[in-house]
């Protein structure tokens, strides 16, 4: 034990008794944490010095090999962290450690110029990092002694974390920081080696410095064939990685070691499907490793789930799902952002929104999106993989992301008219590119299925002209397109809502033809408009069918058949639907019911023609015992 002399107590700056349960009880959501806080703090003690010695060689006291060790007593039930970094003095203990929200760091920085910030690493905000200690701790206890100074001019601070702490000189051999902490009796766990191990490997694994923890002497032993196994001597060794591969330069990472490192980050076990490793420097500075994985992960779709980027400042881990660094449509981004200016709140936890917040926020969005770009342009196949996993994320973004909303759209694959498959291969610049003279709309149909998109009346007239529609049968789809407008200034129009006008499309031949058909089933429109009363807000005539008698269209100011349905599996309230009964004059059946003089028998056929339609766009009826008695009745007649 060191010896002590000049002993002194001091009260705390400030109000630190309120502000210690404050933290304790509310400002960390994990306890182990207090461990990379400290370890933080060390490594960020050994950067220092690293820096000083850059214009003073002496410093490093003939030791440059910098690190910190960690050591357990379990009898004590005690921890120690120390390192050979800077260390402190005596008025430099009572300073920063008797004041909260003190950093010594960053008044270290403001004696920098120039660009020596550049080639400085460090991290700091010591005081509330330091005090994490008392998550845990009973009491602590810090030795210390500056880098140049004697031995006897060593510290020794201690405090329970209360009121008060006491200052001592002490010898000191070695430069440097130890910080012993008491355990509380129910905090016993952390005197653990594995226990401690994990938690730098899991916080701490790439502060640049290694982190040591002595590991007993392994016997002699025999070998499973009775060959003798050498005994290992005890010694110190590194728990982390030591190295922050984010850092190193691109062209000297290999392919495997990125693969590697997105395991780790990840805790997949596939490879990645791509990445991007950049080096940000201007306004805002900052190195990103982005993911593409190759699978959709489980909980993709669990609202739950935290989503984000892991968060590192200078190195230091501060958080695992940092959601404010990348939008929720591109959620299945995994990685990491390493910030050189980042502010933080009291808590490294805590991030705050603000103008840096953004421009990170920005940089990694449209890098993301021209990873995808890139990949959709050079290999077709990789992207299909990639949209058959996350395309459905992906159309959230219109709705979130309307400054590069016409970057996603051009990324999104649909199924169309122009194949006979329900894979979603056909882009939207791919359909523009195959667009009909004289059209100007991108035209498009949802539905609950590929099929029933497929086999839906109002594809007919698209297909007579040869004019392509998109089929789109996923939940998200009308959604999506609520949002989406245009796209390469073609607007786009759903073929089952509102007014459908393809007359620029027709020739003059087929204009007289229609005008004909119409005139030979004069009055039927208001005939059925009767009948149907208050179930349709109109009847009219329409050559968007060509096989089939008659079509519902959803009134254009109204909820979509696919949007309501979307508001209901949510248990959203929805207003009644508004439909337009539309019917085909060309049809045999339409010009039969023109002909029908029996108003009863009029109206069974008025009746089966709109379940028929509507059973068709929506896929069920409310009341499908009335239909199937309609139609047999109609049969029954038909029969005799």
């Amino acid at each position: 034990m060191a010896e002590v002399a000049h002993q002194e107590t001091h009260g705390f700056q400030t109000e630190v008794k309120q502000l210690l349960q404050l933290m304790i009880h509310s400002l960390y959501s994990n306890k182990e944490i207090f461990l990379r806080e400290l370890v933080s703090n060390a490594a960020d003690a050994a950067d220092k010095l690293r820096f000083k010695a850059l214009s003073n060689d002496s410093l490093y006291e003939g030791d440059g090999d910098l690190c910190v060790k960690l050591s357990i007593d379990k009898d004590a039930g005690s921890i120690t962290i120390s390192d050979n970094g800077i260390g402190m003095d005596r008025a430099s203990v009572i300073e920063h450690l008797g004041t909260i929200a003190k950093s010594g760091t960053s008044e270290f920085f403001s004696n920098l110029s120039g660009d020596q910030a550049k080639d400085s690493q460090l991290i700091g905000q010591f005081g509330v990092g330091f005090y994490s200690a008392f998550i845990v701790a009973q009491k602590v206890v810090v030795r210390s002694r500056a880098a140049g100074d004697d031995a006897s001019k060593g510290v020794e601070w201690t405090s329970e974390g209360e009121g008060e702490f006491t200052v001592a000189d002490i010898e000191k051999a070695d430069r440097g920081t130890e910080i012993t902490l008491f355990l509380r009796d129910d905090e016993k766990e952390f005197a653990d080696d594995w226990r401690l191990r994990s938690i730098v490997s899991k916080y701490s694994d790439h502060i640049s410095i290694p982190v040591m923890m002595y590991k007993e002497e392994v016997p002699e032993s025999e070998g499973p064939d009775g060959e003798k196994v050498p005994a290992q001597p005890a010694k110190w060794e590194a728990v982390n990685k030591a190295t922050a591969l984010w850092t190193r330069d691109k062209s000297e990472v290999t392919d495997d070691e990125y693969k590697e490192f997105y395991k780790h980050i990840s805790h997949d076990f596939t490879d990645p499907l791509v990445w991007s490793h950049n080096k940000v420097e201007g306004k805002t500075e900052y190195n990103s490793l982005l993911y593409i994985p190759a699978k959709a992960p489980f909980d993709m779709w669990n609202r739950d789930q935290k989503h984000g980027l892991k968060l590192y400042v200078q190195r230091v881990f501060i958080m695992d799902d940092a959601e404010q660094f990348m939008p929720t449509y591109l959620r299945f981004v995994k990685g990491l952002l390493d910030s050189n200016d980042l502010p933080l709140n009291v808590s490294r936890e805590i991030l705050q929104d603000n103008k840096i917040t953004q421009a990170i926020r920005q940089g990694c969005t449209k890098r993301v999106l021209q990873i995808l770009e890139r990949m959709a342009k050079n290999d077709s196949e990789k992207y299909q993989g990639f949209w058959a996993e996350f395309g459905n994320v992906l159309k959230e973004g219109p709705a979130e992301d309307h400054a590069n909303k016409e970057k996603i759209a051009g990324l999104m694959r649909f199924a169309s008219t122009d194949g006979d498959s329900d894979a979603q291969t056909v882009s939207l610049a791919d359909y523009v590119s195959r667009m009909k003279d004289g059209q100007d709309k991108i035209y498009y149909i949802t539905a609950d299925s590929y099929k029933a998109a497929k086999s839906s009346p109002h594809l007919e007239i698209f297909r007579k002209k040869g004019i392509e529609v998109l089929l789109m049968s996923d939940r998200v789809d009308e959604w999506l397109m609520s949002h989406l407008t245009e796209f390469d200034e073609k607007s786009f129009q759903s073929i089952t809502h509102g007014e459908l006008d393809l007359g620029d499309l027709d020739d003059e031949d087929s204009k007289k033809a229609q005008e004909e058909a119409e005139k030979q089933v004069e009055g039927l429109t208001e005939r059925v408009k009767t009948v149907l009363g208050d179930k349709v807000v109109e009847v009219k005539f329409t050559h968007r069918l060509t096989d089939s008698p008659a079509c519902i269209v959803a009134d254009g100011s109204g909820m979509t058949t696919q949007m309501i349905k979307l508001m209901q599996a949510a248990g959203q309230p929805v207003p009644e639907a508004q439909y337009h009964f539309e019917l085909n004059p060309e049809h045999s059946l339409v010009k039969m019911l023109a002909d029908e003089q029996d108003e009863e028998r009029f109206g069974q056929w008025t009746e089966v023609l709109f379940d028929q339609a509507a059973l068709s766009e929506q896929g069920s009826l409310k009341d499908p015992a009335a239909f199937v008695q309609k139609l047999n009745t109609l049969l029954m007649n038909l029969a005799k």
